[in-house]
């Protein structure tokens, strides 16, 4: 039972170490993946970071801004960022720096960290249920042979020595 202990706060251990983990590693991916965007061509990147910014409605890492720094508005050089950061309830927006307003103000990064975490702590939370449902079965198994010793009823039916 001990070890059951052990290797379940192990595992609660382990889980908690990955949601500090993630934020240092999203922080990296996310500024790869950015800098990767090209917009035009339906590569994974570009479609992800589309789908990511409509979603969590964010643009960029930190903010809108950090598109500023990207290979793909260097190369537009049309001062603008992706349509995927234009908030949902403008109709005519182009993405253009010009009107902040129409952009979401957010970044991306933190939004994505949060749900990353979100998810983790579903994971701990089902970690520890299974982990409960264990050790109340070790419980029952425990008082059923202690049981077992004390009371007649649980004598073996087959004398004799043999099992079959």
């Amino acid at each position: 039972m001990g070890q059951c202990g052990i290797t379940s706060s192990k595992t609660v251990l382990v889980f908690l170490n990955l949601i500090f983990w993630v934020e240092a590693e999203v922080d990296h991916s996310i500024k790869k993946v950015y800098d990767t965007y090209n917009g035009t061509n339906p590569d994974a990147a570009s479609r992800a970071i589309d789908y990511v910014q409509r979603q969590l409605h964010c643009c960029g890492i930190h903010n809108y801004t950090d598109w500023e720094s990207t290979a793909w508005f260097k190369e537009a050089k049309n001062h603008s960022v992706p349509l995927s950061c234009c908030k949902a309830t403008i109709s005519n927006c182009t993405g253009s720096l010009a009107r902040p307003a129409d952009l979401y103000s957010e970044g991306c990064k933190v939004l994505v960290v949060k749900k990353l975490q979100e998810i983790m702590m579903y994971v701990i939370w089902a970690a520890l249920a299974f982990a409960a449902i264990q050790l109340l079965g070790m419980l029952c198994a425990c008082i059923v042979l202690c049981r077992r010793s004390r009371d007649p009823a649980y004598e073996l039916l087959i004398t004799g020595g043999t099992y079959a």
